[in-house]
């Protein structure tokens, strides 16, 4: 594969021969009559003089049509977004259910088939603000009128809420906490589950309304569907936060890059469409995949990001070649030779990695992996096909409403000094540069060795009223033994042996050890299954309790389920539903890890027809990854800059977090490395040797790659100021990885690898020249 094209001065001549009717159909009907004759009579006496035409690589091919029909190009980018929003619109986001992996995701199926619906639940705390046993709920009357209030309101909502428990009630000694400073009343959300965030609006009035009246006292609720409602409008206002402050930055950074408005506005404008139309078109998959409400916002962030870099490697490599004297078409002939071409490595490398989330078999990461595909192919076609073709339409206009002092120096194709500088010393001393530079990120990455994965037992700020009240009612009403659900259906499931086999497990319960009593069984789904309710030892998440799991699905259900005839079961519940995720994703990493890097490698290896480019590429992406991994163990895991970051450490990282990182950072890292290599090997077919080509390749790319970094930097950093703490850790290990990418690793490490293998760098074993030359 031929990754360096000719430069300017090779192939300006030939860049007007191939789009010279584009150029002369500017001038009318008649010009374009006369342009094609003349490139008729020009094609004809090639062929008389015996010359064989040589087939250009498609990129090239595809770039030329785009700019000699811009027309029918830009027509046909408008009507391929216009037709996205369309069919997004007529077809509507019909997600399918999300379910856990492994065993407790096959529970939930059988609650499916049930038609088994838990209903969400709800807690109303009351509690007087003073301490002492005079405020308690025997002594305090007021604690008890409030109560009797609250009870009132709630039944006053039979639509609202059901099965009210309240310290009135039969068992109501459970809802007093110790020392009788504080009661709870609870219920249930009533109504479809789809519209509970909108029903529990009611009772959170109600409830609003009954604090007002008493203000000595804490009168306050929260529960699954209040907790959901908080969350969704909490997420939606920081992501519309996000773009309205991530496009406006986008914009001025691009205008400090471009220094004028219309070459500014192409990359946003482009990166908006790929967005948008691979939104639009999530609502054609949803109806057999499972998409999720955050596939959107990831989406965005990656849509924006990929086509973003696309097109501004793309124009700064057109300008600088108009810079240097080429025409309009010469220059788009080579941006799409060189550009072009890294653009469609990098994406393929991109939607490779991202697709290694398919291979976890846990459904949230589904709809990221379609999504993200989806807007990082719109990405790439858009630089192939409108971008030519909108340079083509703009001519010289892309450069106009130029800024003052700006303008002129922006587009003028000059080599970086301070990277000829930095890169040139590298490559004299690379051993040394690049030890110590290994050794530094090294370092950084040693602590991802320590991280823990786990999630907080809510993922919203501390800040939030809500979040308050839920950490107050577990302090006054600790948990006791964590349920677990044992989801059983089959013909047999109301027979004899299976009433003794409940016995059993009553009995194994009352002795104690790994479950504890009282076993409750529920006929469900007419008479079609059963569930069962088992409480385990340990709290939550706790190691006891994940043993106590192991123990209930390997010894104890075997022993007594296991021996029932004609039935199926499954162990689902918060505990089974932690322990399934983490084990999914343990199993999942390596998997993907090894398809991922072993895919990456295929595709670099027949790019650049090297066994040493793919090799160092891919070691420099996972250092600058586990110097990320590093990052965020220290700041989020260990609980550093909590103050200055907004958030409360849970000693630990998100479990979902590190693999999404991995696969996001190391198909975005190959940005940066194909498009300085595309420029490297570019300098070595035309002669120089491997440190010069290094030097000049590095520096002449330097620009756009400094200008990329620092904008994915700006809108990455964004996400890190967000409410949640998974957004927080996701925006800070990308930015921070970005940004060592485009700088460390570019302009040390890779210079004093390809320094130190030399020659070598661009060898390829004769056992592997049967690999074809993909002319992309």
């Amino acid at each position: 594969m031929q990754l360096g094209a000719p430069s300017v001065h090779d192939a300006r001549e030939a860049g007007e021969a191939e789009l010279g009717d584009s150029a002369a159909g500017d001038a009318g009907a008649g010009g374009r009559a006369a342009g094609d004759t003349r490139a008729g009579d020009a094609a004809g006496k090639r062929r008389q003089a015996g010359q064989v035409a040589v087939r250009r690589p498609v990129v090239e091919r595809i770039a030329c049509w785009s700019a000699r029909h811009k027309v029918i190009a830009l027509l046909a980018w408008l009507a391929v977004v216009g037709g996205a929003v369309v069919a997004g619109h007529l077809f509507g986001t019909q997600s399918q259910p999300q379910y856990d992996p492994g065993p407790s995701g096959v529970a939930e199926r059988m609650l499916s088939r049930l038609d088994v619906v838990t209903p969400p639940s709800e807690s109303v705390l009351i509690q007087s603000k003073m301490p002492g046993p005079q405020y308690s709920f025997a002594a305090d009357p007021q604690l008890r009128f409030a109560a009797r209030d609250v009870v009132a309101a709630l039944r006053a909502l039979p639509g609202t809420a059901s099965h009210i428990d309240s310290p009135f009630g039969r068992n109501g000694r459970a809802l007093i906490a110790p020392g009788g400073g504080s009661v709870l009343i609870t219920f249930q959300v009533a109504g479809p589950n789809s519209a509970a965030d909108t029903t529990v609006l009611r009772a959170l009035h109600a409830v609003a309304a009954i604090q007002a009246r008493y203000p000595r006292l804490v009168v306050a609720e929260a529960g699954g569907a209040s907790v959901d409602r908080a969350a969704t409008a909490m997420m939606g206002q920081d992501f519309h936060k996000a773009a309205m402050t991530s496009v406006p930055l986008t914009l001025l950074l691009l205008l400090i890059v471009f220094g004028a408005l219309i070459a500014a506005g192409i990359p946003v404008l482009l990166a908006a469409g790929a967005v948008t139309t691979a939104v639009s078109l999530l609502a054609i998959p949803s109806r057999w995949l499972p998409i999720g409400q955050g596939t959107s916002e990831v989406v965005l962030i990656i849509g924006m990001a990929v086509g973003i870099d696309y097109t501004l490697f793309y124009l700064r490599r057109e300008r600088e070649e108009r810079a240097a004297g080429a025409s309009c078409y010469a220059a788009l002939r080579t941006a799409a030779a060189t550009s072009g071409r890294a653009i469609v490595i990098s994406g393929l490398t991109v939607m490779i990695s991202l697709a290694g989330l398919l291979f976890t078999g846990i459904d949230m990461f589904t709809g990221f992996a379609i999504g993200t595909i989806t807007v990082v192919g719109v990405a790439v076609a858009s630089s192939l096909t409108a971008l030519p073709a909108l340079l083509s339409a703009l001519g010289p206009w892309a450069d106009r409403a130029k800024l003052p002092f700006l303008g002129k120096a922006r587009t003028q194709a000059r080599p970086s000094r301070l990277w000829i500088a930095l890169v040139a010393r590298v490559v004299r001393r690379p051993l040394l540069w690049g030890g110590l530079t290994v050794g530094v990120l090294g370092a950084l990455a040693l602590p991802a060795l320590g991280m823990r994965l786990g999630s907080p037992a809510i993922d919203l700020p501390s800040s939030l009223p809500i979040v308050r009240t839920l950490d107050q009612i577990q302090h006054d009403f600790p948990d006791g033994p964590a349920p677990a659900q044992v989801v059983v259906e089959g013909a047999d499931v109301n027979s004899q042996a299976m009433t003794d086999a409940l016995a059993g497990l009553r009995a194994i319960a009352s002795a104690g050890g790994p479950i504890a009593g009282p076993v409750s069984a529920l006929p469900v789904g007419q008479g079609r299954g059963m569930l069962i309710t088992v409480p385990l030892a340990g709290h939550g998440s706790a190691g006891n309790s994940f043993g106590a799991l192991a123990a209930l699905r390997g010894r104890i259900l075997p022993a007594t389920l296991g021996r029932v005839r004609g039935i199926a079961y499954a162990v689902t519940g918060d505990v089974a539903n932690e322990y399934d995720f983490r084990s999914a994703l343990r199993s999942a990493a390596p998997l993907v890890f090894g398809i991922v890097a072993a895919l990456a490698f295929m595709l670099l290896l027949v790019a650049f027809r090297s066994l040493a480019i793919p090799v160092v590429s891919i070691g420099l992406n996972l250092l600058s990854v586990g110097a990320a991994y590093g990052l965020i163990t220290l700041i989020f895991q260990d609980g550093r800059l909590e103050s200055l970051l907004g958030f409360t450490s849970f000693g630990g990282i998100m479990d979902w977090v590190p693999l999404f990182m991995f696969v996001f950072l190391f198909g975005l890292s190959m940005d940066y490395h194909v498009f300085i290599l595309s420029r490297i090997a570019e300098r070595h077919r035309r002669g120089d040797t491997t440190p010069v080509a290094v030097v000049k390749g590095i520096s002449s790319g330097a620009g756009v790659v400094t200008s990329a970094a620092v904008i994915m930097v700006a809108v990455f950093s964004i996400f890190a100021t967000m409410s949640t703490i998974d957004l927080k850790m996701i925006g800070v290990g990308l930015a921070f990885a970005v940004l060592v990418d485009a700088t460390v690793v570019r302009g040390i490490c890779m210079p004093a690898a390809l320094a130190l293998l030399g020659e070598r760098s661009w060898y390829l074993p004769r056992w592997l020249r049967w690999l074809p030359a993909a002319r992309l």
